[in-house]
């Protein structure tokens, strides 16, 4: 069976530095089945790249809506595009 596979870019806006949301992003993608990786932006915002069946990576973008308690969202910026098969597993970057 054929699955369905994307590759995801988000950028999460909002009070999303110092309140855990890269390790929040980090199990919740590993429980997605999904790799990449998420980061702090300089402008305050994580950055979050992501890869694997879309329909994961679709409830992934629902939790970076809600965030971990402590967190204020107040947007995400989603771009789709083409799996590439590059990350294994999904990891926090600095």
């Amino acid at each position: 069976m054929m699955t369905d596979l994307a590759s995801l870019q988000a950028t999460v806006h909002g009070r999303v530095q110092g309140v855990f949301f890269r390790a929040f992003v980090h199990r919740c993608a590993r429980q997605l089945g999904l790799s990449g990786y998420a980061r702090n932006l300089p402008d305050g915002a994580v950055e979050v790249w992501a890869e694997g069946e879309r329909q994961q990576l679709e409830k992934l973008v629902g939790y970076l809506r809600v965030g971990p308690s402590g967190a204020g969202v107040d947007k995400v910026v989603t771009s789709w595009s083409e799996y590439t098969g590059n990350y294994t597993g999904f990891g926090i970057r600095h």
